[in-house]
């Protein structure tokens, strides 16, 4: 099969599965939830939203990144929490209902925050020529982010068992897209890999691992609990890597957009892993005798 067809079609559905899987975890109580734990969801929110792209913003101009990497830096940026943040969350004892709440409300927003904060990118950084998120593309983004997330909950609020069954063999799935997406757009540049390693390895590193100190410490700075500030360090330090490699791939149709995402989809879970251990291993030296 085509390469082109491959990367306009199949990565699209795929995602949109992903995101269907996603919404089989998710209900409306998830939602309502917010209204009951209003502080935790909107200190993550404008994390989210708002920090996270100035201090991408930040190092890529510290780093003088090229203009199509800048821009899947900040696609990267853009993309929502998923269920991998939920799944960390869940390792080092965080608040995993703040979690689910907050991958239900990011996944939403996303379809708004992708296309501006993109938009914002490649005007800025003079990508104009060669990408553009424009109206039509807007669409397929809220298209395959959105409508499946809500096809998902339907099916749950429907069938939960049925909800229940598909929910593993979509996560086992999701994985696979992951790393094979991933993968992919690296071989895909590969003549120019270790050069892009080198550019955005240390900025994509930093990124993550200040994303989620960041978490972590304006939640214990307002005085949030130790769960809820792991459950917000998590979700706003591990992204849906899933979603700006399609966008970047399918939408933008540019390796060299995907490939921060690509990187980052590597060293998130080895960097959100000893990240959870050291906050881990500093509370139990805080609590014992």
């Amino acid at each position: 099969m085509d390469d082109s067809v491959v990367i306009s079609t199949f990565l699209p559905i795929a995602l949109a599965i992903v995101m269907f899987g996603l919404g089989l975890s998710l209900t409306v109580e998830d939602f309502r939830r917010t209204a009951r734990t209003p502080r935790a969801v909107v200190i993550a929110l404008a994390l989210q939203i708002l920090v996270l792209p100035v201090l991408a913003f930040g190092l890529i101009l510290l780093f003088d990144l090229p203009p199509l990497l800048a821009v899947g830096v900040m696609l990267l940026a853009a993309s929502p929490g998923g269920t991998t943040a939920n799944l960390f969350s869940h390792l080092f004892r965080g608040d995993v209902a703040l979690n689910v709440t907050l991958t239900a409300v990011n996944s939403v927003l996303a379809a708004v925050t992708i296309p501006v904060i993109t938009n914002f990118a490649i005007a800025y950084f003079d990508a104009d020529g060669e990408l553009g998120l424009q109206f039509g593309k807007i669409v397929q983004v809220i298209a395959i982010v959105l409508i499946p997330v809500a096809l998902g909950m339907l099916v749950r609020n429907r069938s939960l068992g049925l909800a229940e069954r598909a929910d593993r063999p979509v996560r086992i799935f999701s994985i696979v897209i992951l790393v094979s997406v991933a993968v992919g757009a690296l071989i895909g540049e590969r003549s120019n890999v270790v050069g892009y390693l080198e550019q955005v390895g240390l900025v994509t590193g930093l990124f993550c691992f200040a994303s989620l100190a960041i978490g972590y410490g304006a939640a214990r700075l307002l005085k949030m609990g130790e769960p809820q500030s792991i459950a917000i360090s998590m979700e706003i330090g591990i992204h849906n890597t899933t979603v700006a490699l399609t966008v970047a791939l399918s939408v933008l149709g540019s390796t060299e957009v995907a490939i921060p995402a690509a990187v980052y989809s590597v060293l998130m879970y080895v960097l959100a892993t000893a990240f959870g251990y050291l906050v881990s291993r500093r509370t139990r030296t805080q609590v014992s005798p």
